[in-house]
């Protein structure tokens, strides 16, 4: 009992700092942006999370498969992610700071954190799957930490004055710096010995693409599809959502609110739904299954982008509020609920490389396009110096990305239709012998 508590201890403290790390400036970056001139290309920041996910995620995945135990792999990420993040963060502080510069230190940075979150998933899933552990059952109760590091450094980053400052990316490479050292001590993930598959075309072998042939798999294919599709929402509030809320600042009816002056105070509470939504997904998956669960997760969307077209910090806080509860539903049910899938459906020999193709999937090619998109959208409606009244705008390009989830809906619930669960024939049972959830 003392071995398993200790590793679930461990697994805790990791989640915790995978995600302070992001939470220091995913969603002030924003506010920091806007604030020293450059509002207009606040999406080419978010959107480079998404491009280097086209690739580092997977090469990553493959590489911790066959050549370098996960849990070092993410170290080694980690170390040079907080070194180029530190770099951006004091070039920042320095006077005649130029967007381009800080852009590439910023890109190098994110380009070594991204891959991080799926390797991450890795360790976890091999540590529980090896001692035992049903991963739809446990793992959720161990993710619900990252959530709250999450929290408690965009709130830290609030309440000490960060929000429009650089200083927000020195946090992060601190912490970065913090999990570098603590996942040298984490569970060993073996690389597989396999053989070649002879059948398989040269760079397949070569590089161990094995993950690419999940998408011979209709169900599969047609879940990575719309997991693009659903992942271009993603990094849409994280961009936009605090420069929204702090614009309300600009309005003599809310200048004086709470929120319009502590807009990641009021968007921790999506983080907080998160950590109550995370402990739903064993239940909603066993009850509901991958369908409908994913299509709450979209509904979710819908509101969360429509709620904020509605509210605004004074009389209409309630809808902002109503927002960021339902973000909870929208990301958890979503990437974890996904994450759990994807390894449910993936052979062991595969696992971190199929985590990795998931991730290339949403915060690769979705969330590109997603943030590219709606920097378009809100500049046309936001930015754009012909605009009269900024928050006419902002309610406008909600209501286009609530639309555009209401569309994702539809379509999914008529084309995504599974025909069975799959689990594979090992990790079958939990360390009291129960049978695995099948999603």
């Amino acid at each position: 009992m003392n071995i398993r508590m200790n590793l679930k201890l461990r697994l805790i403290i990791m989640n915790y700092l995978e995600f302070a790390v992001w939470g220091a400036y995913l969603t002030s970056m924003g506010s920091y942006l806007a604030e020293a001139g450059f509002g207009s290309i606040i999406g080419w920041f978010y959107s480079i999370q998404g491009v280097v996910s086209l690739f580092m995620p997977g090469i990553m995945g493959i590489v911790a498969d066959k050549w370098v135990p996960a849990q070092k792999l993410l170290s080694l990420c980690h170390l040079v992610a907080g070194l180029f993040m530190g770099a951006t963060g004091f070039y920042g502080m320095t006077s005649g700071c130029e967007i381009g510069m800080l852009f590439t230190l910023y890109a190098f940075s994110v380009a070594f954190f991204m891959p991080t979150i799926a390797l991450s998933y890795s360790v976890a899933f091999n540590a529980l799957a090896t001692n035992g552990y049903d991963t739809v059952k446990i793992f959720p109760s161990i993710r619900i930490f990252g959530t709250i590091g999450f929290i408690c450094t965009m709130v830290a980053v609030d309440l000490l004055g960060f929000q429009t400052s650089s200083k927000q990316f020195v946090v992060s490479a601190a912490l970065s710096l913090l999990l570098a050292a603590y996942s040298l001590t984490l569970p060993a993930s073996p690389v597989k010995e396999q053989e070649a598959d002879k059948s398989s075309p040269l760079l397949v072998r070569i590089f161990g693409l094995d993950s690419f042939k999940l998408f011979k798999k209709k169900k599969m294919a047609i879940f990575f599809v719309f997991s693009m599709f659903i992942g271009v929402c993603l990094q849409i509030t994280n961009g936009y959502a605090n420069p929204f809320i702090t614009s309300f600042k600009d309005v003599a009816e809310y200048a004086d609110t709470f929120c319009a002056q502590h807009a990641n105070i009021l968007i921790s509470l999506s983080q907080i739904s998160e950590t109550c939504c995370i402990l739903l997904i064993p239940f909603c998956l066993k009850k509901f299954g991958i369908k409908k669960v994913m299509m709450i997760a979209i509904l979710a969307w819908v509101l969360r982008f429509g709620l904020f077209g509605l509210g605004d910090t004074g009389s209409g806080l309630w809808m902002l509020v109503l927002s960021c509860i339902v973000y909870g539903v929208a990301f958890d049910f979503f990437n974890i609920s996904g994450a759990l899938f994807v390894d449910q459906n993936t052979d062991a020999d595969t696992r971190s490389s199929a985590q990795g193709l998931f991730m290339m999937m949403t915060n690769g090619f979705g969330a590109t396009v997603g943030t590219l998109s709606a920097q378009a959208v809100v500049n046309t409606f936001v930015y754009d110096e012909g605009v009269t009244d900024a928050l006419a705008g902002w309610r406008t390009s909600w209501f286009i990305f609530a639309g555009y989830a209401l569309v994702l809906l539809v379509l999914f619930g008529i084309i995504f239709r599974p025909k069975r669960p799959l689990t594979r024939p090992t990790d079958t049972l939990s360390p009291k012998g129960e049978g695995k959830v099948s999603i």
